[in-house]
């Protein structure tokens, strides 16, 4: 799978962990940045992301800052994309069965490395349901239908 992967500098060594771990369980992962510490704006990161989710680039984006609020709304001001913060598998998996999300956002600060392991895989494995869900995600990008 085609992932993107983002955050702002609270999440940099989550972000070099995570990377690491989707490169080795056979995924290609673009890494969207930053590169160092220094202080960063989380849209900045966030806009990015969310663009190569719209345009195809990526099938699936992680988003990361301190605490995943500040990039997952950042990520949600693009309509072809549906962010959900998550912080436990279940949720990470309900987003991707209900809502067809196609990124998910953690913090690093709340969020330790083997849960966000456990959110990304239960994301990447679980499929959308369809059916009743279809018309609810089909509003997101278009509220006026």
């Amino acid at each position: 799978m085609r992932i993107a992967i983002a955050s702002d500098h609270a999440a940099i060594d989550l972000k070099a962990e995570l990377r690491d771990w989707l490169i080795e369980q056979g995924h290609e992962v673009a890494d969207l940045g930053p590169d160092t510490t220094d202080s960063v704006d989380y849209p900045d990161f966030g806009f990015k992301l969310a663009s190569v989710i719209a345009d195809g680039t990526a099938e699936r984006g992680i988003a990361l800052c301190g605490s995943g609020i500040g990039i997952s709304m950042s990520v949600n001001r693009n309509p072809a994309v549906r962010c959900a913060l998550v912080s436990e598998p279940l949720s990470a998996s309900l987003c991707r069965e209900h809502n067809d999300a196609n990124c998910i956002a953690m913090g690093a600060r709340l969020t330790g490395s083997d849960m966000a392991k456990a959110c990304v895989t239960a994301f990447l494995e679980t499929e959308f349901a369809g059916g009743r869900h279809q018309r609810r995600v089909d509003k997101l990008s278009n509220p006026e239908n």
